[in-house]
């Protein structure tokens, strides 16, 4: 974070040791702003504190340095850890990190940042080692708490910083947790841009006589920064990207940051302007915290210019020479809208936030509006080819929404080396840029064996017989047809001889002759049926005609002794398919009468049910007494 606001007061004028106000002189921080000259005396005196400044106004050094000059140096016998930070995202916890790290340069504190989605064991092994302040997400110190890895009973200086943010997203009852987890005689410092009722009720049960410092003007606690130029305009839906593709090639921009509302739009709006040419990454919570960080990377870094995001990034990332902040989707709120467009002009810069609002979201708009006592009440209908658009943004005459491939100078995110975090849970990728996807490998050659009663079959060089050979050779050719043509209902091995029908009717001659005359007349009438015609066996068909199926079939079941009983099927057996009966089909006589013939489900017999009153005469009849009654009386 640079802060280089000129006044007359110095870190030194504010009690700040050498050692810390070297270290900041040393990046450059010379001067504080008006939130750390007001807040860090009485920080430094051990009070606690309510700071509410606009976002990007150095909150952070306003709790950080009060925080790393109380718990002082190192210690090589004190390991547990004497100040706690809690912020709701993980993007602010390393932000947050980075600037305690540079103000405690020379005195060597050791700073530690936990947040979910990287690996539990280099944090462990760095509490083991020990840390003197823990910047931290609630979920994950919760988390490191009840693993019995992190002991918060030597804490004595506690800040939550975004803590209106904290209680939009639920973390509430894990604040309290953390209360409860940390001793009662403590420094308790809150720092957020603005101050609902929710943060006040809990400055109350939890700060002991805070004092509230408020850096902020007459206008308001949610009024946006001055240094912003901000711009709405009414569009259609479907001419937004053709905006943002015009707005990115305007003249002096630097680096643009587009909020969506929902990931779903996030991945949509990154993919085009992706197709369209811009070097751009996406960040939100789908993503892996390894692809969220190398994206932010990758922005800060120049190597991408253009940040698409939710608004998990919209809460104190301090990105140097973002120019242009757009908010694609109309923020929900007043404080969302203020947080957004207070990407930009940070630390005394100008910036430009433009403000799309579709012509459903008109009224969420003006109550925005009118809760910042904007100007905004009527936004400008608005299209990409209107002349307003090129005037106000200073893009030149004839820009489409396309950039020019000679404009096309950035490295890209590919350029950014991902970092193995050793992630926990799944991450969801909706959205990869062409650079990023993967090319399916060629589909390798299905190697295929054939096999006959679950044994592998040979192939025909493999044949032992002429009938093997003959039958590779047709399984071989008929592959592919058997798999195209439906199936059949039954498959029969091979046609059966007269000679072969003749020696099994002889082989069960004798029990026919002993089952009677009766059995014997039906048997000789088989014999003087017309034989069948005789086929040379020499090579085997997989099917016979349907009328030898049926001589065969006939004349052996008539051939069948008295008694015989049908074996069993075995369960390996296929089902025999299922007769389908056609329903009677009923012609009108006009093409206009509609019949409907109901299903006749009475058999001859079913007996006609009888009536109530039939069964009362049929009780009466028999002397039976009714049942039930309400005013029968009781038989003792």
């Amino acid at each position: 974070m640079r802060l280089r606001q000129a006044t007359l007061t110095t870190f030194r004028d504010l009690g700040v040791t050498p050692e810390i106000a070297d270290a900041l002189e040393t990046e450059g921080i010379t001067a504080p702003f008006p939130i750390q000259e007001m807040a860090l005396p009485l920080a430094l005196s051990g009070q606690d504190v309510i700071g509410q400044a606009r976002t990007g106004t150095g909150k952070t050094y306003a709790f950080g340095i009060a925080m790393l000059q109380s718990i002082g140096k190192p210690r090589k016998n004190r390991k547990k850890p004497r100040g706690l930070v809690v912020v709701p995202t993980r993007e602010l916890a390393i932000q947050v990190s980075e600037d305690l790290v540079t103000a405690a340069g020379k005195l060597g504190s050791r700073v530690l940042t936990v947040y979910g989605g990287r690996a539990y064991e280099p944090q462990i092994e760095a509490l083991k080692a020990g840390v003197d302040v823990i910047v931290g997400t609630p979920g994950r110190l919760l988390d490191l708490v009840k693993q019995k890895h992190l002991d918060l009973g030597q804490i004595t200086s506690l800040v939550l910083d975004e803590a209106d943010r904290m209680l939009d997203l639920g973390f509430l009852p894990d604040i309290e947790r953390i209360f409860n987890l940390i001793p009662a005689e403590r420094q308790t410092m809150l720092f957020s841009a603005t101050m609902p009722g929710e943060i006040v009720a809990l400055s109350r049960k939890y700060l002991n006589r805070p004092t509230h410092v408020r850096a902020e003007h007459d206008a308001g606690e949610g009024e946006a920064t001055p240094q912003v130029r901000q711009i709405v305009w009414r569009v259609h839906r479907m001419d937004k990207i053709e905006i943002v593709g015009r707005l990115l090639q305007a003249r002096e921009r630097g680096l643009t940051m587009v909020f969506c509302e929902t990931k779903r739009a996030c991945d949509m709006v990154a993919e085009q302007l992706d197709t369209r040419g811009f070097a751009v990454a996406a960040v939100h919570g789908d993503l892996g915290q390894g692809q969220r960080e190398q994206a932010l990377r990758a922005f800060r870094n120049g190597k991408i210019d253009v940040l698409v995001a939710t608004d998990v990034a919209a809460r104190g990332i301090d990105i140097d020479d973002v120019t242009h902040v757009v908010n694609y989707d109309c923020p929900t709120d007043d404080k969302t809208y203020v947080h957004r467009i207070g990407r930009t002009g940070r630390a005394g810069r100008t910036g430009i936030a433009v403000t799309f609002v579709e012509w459903e979201e008109l009224t969420r708009w003006k109550m925005i509006n009118n809760m910042l006592g904007g100007e905004f009440a009527e936004p400008v209908e608005t299209y990409s080819t209107s002349p307003h658009v090129f005037s106000e943004l200073d893009i030149p005459e004839g820009t489409k929404g396309v950039l020019p491939h000679a404009s096309r100078s950035r490295a890209g995110l590919a350029a950014e080396q991902l970092e193995d975090l050793g992630e926990t849970g799944k991450s969801r990728v909706r959205g990869r840029r062409r650079d990023e996807r993967e090319e399916r490998p060629p589909r390798a050659p299905r190697q295929r064996r054939r096999t006959r009663g679950g044994r592998v079959a040979e192939g025909v060089e493999g044949a032992e017989t002429v009938e093997q050979a003959e039958i590779a050779e047709t399984v071989e050719g008929e592959s592919m047809d058997r798999r195209r043509r439906p199936r059949r209902a039954e498959e029969t091995p091979a046609i059966i001889s007269h000679d072969e029908l003749a020696a099994a009717a002889g082989d069960v001659l004798a029990d026919v002759e002993e089952a009677g005359p009766a059995r014997r007349t039906r048997f000789a009438d088989v014999q003087e049926a017309e034989p069948v015609e005789e086929v040379k066996p020499a090579r085997r068909t997989r099917a016979r005609s349907g009328a030898a199926t049926e001589a065969i079939d006939s004349a052996l079941t008539d051939a069948r002794p008295f008694g015989y009983d049908e074996p069993e099927p075995s369960f390996l057996a296929a089902p025999p398919a299922p007769v389908r009966r056609e329903p009677e089909r009923i012609v009108p006589p006009n093409p206009f009468t509609v019949i409907f013939q109901s299903p006749d489900l009475a058999t001859d017999d079913d007996d006609i049910a009888p009536s109530a009153a039939s069964e009362r005469q049929a009780q009466r009849r028999n002397g039976r007494p009714r049942t039930g009654g309400g005013n029968r009386r009781r038989q003792g």
